[in-house]
């Protein structure tokens, strides 16, 4: 991944620019100079399974291992959901949802496993039983 990027831009542009528009991701290590990321404790309204929290600022941090999935939001546009376990520079393990578009790759290229995913795709879809939106695959 190029160093400087967002994550989002690293996945999705050499994806886009080899035809891949659903995938199935294993992030292997490397480094961010800025990641932002949020956890999904469950809701105490009871209206989801989970409520995702604000976006917390870890600062850059090193990635220890990851998953993404490259899919497509309701309008056709794509969408990275990707959670991963991480090391702060003050030596915090921790871990939750990347957002994608505001963590920056940093000197150490992210290394990732990459599994086209073919004769479907994964739309972002309201899912009735936990009462969010999801990528869920559908036909082409």
């Amino acid at each position: 991944m190029r160093p400087g990027a967002s994550l989002f831009e690293a996945l999705v542009a050499p994806l886009a620019k080899a035809g891949v528009e659903n995938a199935s991701m294993t992030l292997l290590g490397g480094a961010f100079s800025h990641l932002d990321y949020c956890t999904a404790p469950p809701d105490p309204a009871h209206l989801r399974v989970v409520a995702y929290t604000e976006p917390i600022a870890a600062g850059p941090a090193c990635l220890i291992f990851g998953n993404a999935t490259l899919g497509k939001s309701d309008t056709g546009a794509p969408l990275v959901h990707c959670h991963a376990a991480f090391c702060t520079d003050d030596g915090k393990l921790l871990g939750g949802h990347l957002i994608a578009q505001t963590t920056i790759v940093g000197p150490a290229p992210v290394t990732v496993l990459v599994t086209s995913l073919d004769g479907f795709e994964l739309r972002a879809t309201y899912d009735a039983e936990t009462n969010l939106r999801l990528l869920q695959p559908r036909e082409v």
